[in-house]
């Protein structure tokens, strides 16, 4: 029975890596199904990510045992996954919906590959959303003073639950450094591309004010600078003098589920890979 695993791997750029790997694979009996590969030649360092088929049903133990000697030859850091995995996933918002409600949307139908472990917010006002799709809810309310047990009843439920991935949907409260790099490479947030121009409250506004023409959102791995941590996707789109700042209000809420559910995704397929403060993604 055909089993498809995905590679991915990044080490320092030579000679012979794509061989090695594919002649491994074929000792295997695996067919490459997918592949995509990019060289960065500002750091000499090369990425990869395949999907491959093992028509004799070979484990991921199999091929991660065997693979190791290959990884070790070329200083890799390496992963061999089952293709069908979907990380669990908890999903965390405050009151502004939108991303919450697409997410859920894009999951029901099939479109996006994450087992989801729970719905987390500081606020009351999605509880019934996540009873009406069965979905476990999590009021965990935050104050200046209650920030650090807060923070770590959030952890022990994604360990708990044995957690993989964190989304922040809209959720309006900034993690503490601690927490950032406990779950660093592991929790994604959304913001709109203004920043830093237009900051707190209202920044459509503020935005429609100065005649901004372009807005736009930017998905990204979470870290202890804030709103500055290593960019999965971003889109823009145009408005012009017309556009109400309501109208550019909700056009942000459309390109923020849009590049939300896109970073999602392409972390669950992972298909996102890290370099340095940047990462290299391979749609």
């Amino acid at each position: 029975m055909s089993e498809r695993h995905i590679l991915t791997l990044s080490c320092p750029d030579e000679r012979g890596i794509v061989a090695a790997v594919a002649g491994f694979l074929a000792t295997q009996d695996c067919n490459i199904l997918e592949s995509a590969q990019y060289d960065d030649l500002e750091s000499n360092r090369f990425f990869l990510r395949m999907l491959f088929a093992s028509e004799t049903g070979v484990s991921g133990d199999t091929l991660r045992a065997g693979f190791a000697a290959t990884a070790r030859r070329y200083n890799m850091d390496w992963q061999i996954s089952d293709a069908s995995h979907r990380p669990r996933t908890i999903l965390m918002v405050s009151r502004f919906g939108h991303c919450l409600n697409d997410l859920l949307y894009r999951h029901e139908i099939g479109a996006l590959p994450i087992e989801i472990a729970g719905i987390v917010s500081n606020h009351n006002d999605f509880e019934t959303v996540a009873a009406q799709r069965n979905i476990p809810f999590h009021l965990i309310p935050v104050t200046p003073e209650t920030k650090p047990a807060a923070e770590a009843r959030l952890l022990e439920l994604f360990d708990a639950e044995g957690c993989e991935l964190l989304v922040l949907a809209r959720y309006m409260q900034v993690l503490s450094n601690d927490l950032c790099r406990a779950l660093a490479g592991r929790a994604i947030n959304i913001h709109h591309s203004f920043l830093p121009s237009f900051k707190g409250a209202k920044p459509y506004h503020q935005a429609h004010r100065r005649g901004v023409k372009l807005i736009g959102a930017t998905a990204h791995y979470v870290t202890p600078d804030l709103d500055e941590g290593p960019i999965i996707e971003q889109e823009v789109i145009r408005v012009d003098h017309a556009t109400s700042a309501d109208e550019m209000v909700a056009a942000g809420r459309d390109v923020e589920n849009v590049v939300l559910a896109r970073a999602v995704s392409w972390h669950a397929e992972r298909r996102v890979l890290m370099n340095g403060h940047r990462t290299v993604v391979f749609r």
